[in-house]
């Protein structure tokens, strides 16, 4: 079954790579992205089962102008993968305050403002698939990523509950969850200027393993891709899809530990419901 697909940030990584899995077997690509012509050899290749726009997602009324213009350039859109986003690699003491705003213009505002702007448009064609490109930072957490983990945490919370407001409509919902994976997210990662204080930090310490290569990564970008790509033949959608072995193990482990510390509380907790 062909489909057409919708994709943020097809530059480099996980875009690009679903992009070229996906044309390469028939099915047609409405692909953004912010560096033009990053995507020229494709086009060539496959014509008009590719549609290309620019796209920063930190421009609102872009983000409504170009979705609205690749379903009409399709007629139907299928699935939308919402996978544009950087990371912050700072303590919070250290970044600044306009890398705040954008790290959350990007990763959380850009990924809300292009699902609202979907929604209509899939309602109207009685539905449709979204994939919300996360991490297993969406659920854990490393120091010196502080900024990095309130966005993906946000917009985890946000399609928790969105992806229960349409599901009458036929909208479904899969968050992609990608431990640390040989793509160029390390070489595009903003780092603000450290601070000495947390040389001998836990900030300091996985700043160091990153520097020094010990930061162990094993993800396969291209399996990775191949299964969010794989997950919209699997119905009911899976709400959340896991991706390598490191991050079945840090999400493992958080979530045991956190309904460990839930248990513990649970006498306390029901004392204070009301008389």
């Amino acid at each position: 079954m062909t489909r057409t697909w919708f994709i943020t940030g097809t530059s480099s990584g996980f875009g690009r790579l679903m992009t070229e899995k996906l044309l390469a077997r028939g099915d047609k690509v409405a692909a953004t992205l912010r560096k033009k012509g990053s995507l020229d050899d494709l086009k060539e290749q496959y014509g008009d089962k590719l549609w290309i726009a620019h796209l920063d997602v930190t421009d609102t009324a872009a983000i409504y102008a170009v979705v609205k213009g690749a379903f009409d350039a399709f007629g139907r859109i299928d699935v939308i993968v919402n996978n544009a986003g950087y990371g912050l690699f700072g303590a919070a003491e250290e970044v600044s305050d306009d890398q705040i705003r954008h790290q959350i213009d990007t990763n959380v505002i850009g990924s809300i403002q292009t699902i609202r702007a979907a929604l209509p448009l899939l309602r109207a064609q009685a539905g449709g698939r979204i994939i919300q490109v996360s991490s297993e930072g969406g659920q854990i957490a490393y120091p010196n990523f502080s900024l990095y983990h309130a966005s993906k945490w946000a917009i985890e919370g946000f399609v928790e509950s969105v992806s229960q407001e349409v599901a009458p409509f036929n909208i479904d919902f899969t968050l992609a969850e990608p431990g640390p994976t040989m793509t160029n997210f390390a070489a595009g990662l903003v780092s603000p200027p450290k601070m000495d204080v947390y040389e001998n930090t836990p900030a300091g310490d996985v700043r160091n393993m990153i520097a020094s290569g010990e930061f162990e990564i094993h993800g396969d970008a291209s399996k990775m891709a191949q299964a969010m790509i794989d997950s919209v033949d699997v119905n009911p959608a899976p709400k959340r899809l896991t991706m390598g072995a490191g991050a079945y193990a840090s999400i493992h482990h958080a979530l045991t530990q956190r309904l460990q510390e839930l248990e513990s509380q649970k006498d306390l907790a029901i004392s204070m419901d009301r008389d």
